[in-house]
């Protein structure tokens, strides 16, 4: 008898619990533009620089996950990677710009090419500012 006491109430916790996930936050991920960033003017092979960007949230509800970084060659594509709370009353106003940095280990001669996200035009064509920094010896 104590066994079977003991099973119903192990079956009673087990079933007791339940995952509610109804109340769990959901979330999407969004690329968002760089509206500024500071770069020297050349590098010097060997050396890490700093470089800082600045972006703007649009809403309350964006929060910070990373840099995007893509290479190929000497080539870098650079955005700002965000999650969105979406179960969460977001403002709308414009927050302050934000400020991130990243160092950069220049490892090859000749430039490189830094391609920064700055949205998506009219037609939803992807734009890019680019930047040629050249490396000195």
């Amino acid at each position: 008898m104590k066994k079977f006491a003991l099973f119903i109430l192990l079956i009673t916790t087990l079933t007791g619990c339940t995952l509610d996930n109804d109340n769990r936050d959901s979330y999407t991920y969004e690329v968002l533009p760089v509206d500024s960033y500071t770069l020297p003017e050349k590098f010097t092979l060997g050396n890490t620089y700093e470089i800082k960007l600045k972006y703007t949230k649009p809403s309350s509800c964006h929060f910070f996950q990373g840099i995007y970084y893509s290479k190929n060659l000497n080539i870098r594509t650079i955005a700002i990677q965000t999650a969105v709370n979406n179960n969460h009353v977001c403002t709308q106003s414009i927050p302050a710009q934000s400020e991130i940095s990243f160092n950069f280990y220049v490892t090859n001669t000749g430039s490189y090419i830094f391609k920064f996200y700055k949205g998506k035009d009219a037609a939803g064509i992807e734009l890019f500012e680019e930047v040629e920094i050249p490396v000195v010896n």
